[in-house]
């Protein structure tokens, strides 16, 4: 009969920062967060200040007030669109590094 012991060393394997480096995913965060913010302030500046006119529609905004639920979603614009740039520049350069391999 055959015992196995478990090892406590952990296996060997390359470190997954080389990985992050090579598809830059820092530099595409960072430029993911800062377009988002973008356009998240130019979203609740426009809503807050009119600047495309006066909101159409007669709404209650309870407990924060107009002003709050408009940051709140601000904040939901910000992050969904620093996620969506940051995964769009990462799959650009897996794909640039894909080709580059290939050739």
């Amino acid at each position: 009969m055959e015992v196995h012991t478990v090892s406590e060393t952990p296996p060997d394997r390359p470190p997954q920062s080389g990985l992050v480096r090579a598809l830059k995913v820092p530099r595409n965060a960072v430029i993911g967060i800062g377009f988002g913010i973008a356009l998240a302030v130019v979203a609740y500046l426009a809503r807050v200040l009119e600047l495309l006119g006066p909101f159409a529609g007669t709404r209650e905004y309870p407990v924060l007030g107009p002003e709050g639920w408009f940051l709140v979603l601000a904040f939901v614009l910000a992050t969904s669109t620093a996620l969506l740039v940051a995964s769009v520049l990462t799959v650009v350069e897996i794909v640039r590094l894909a080709r580059t391999v290939d050739e």
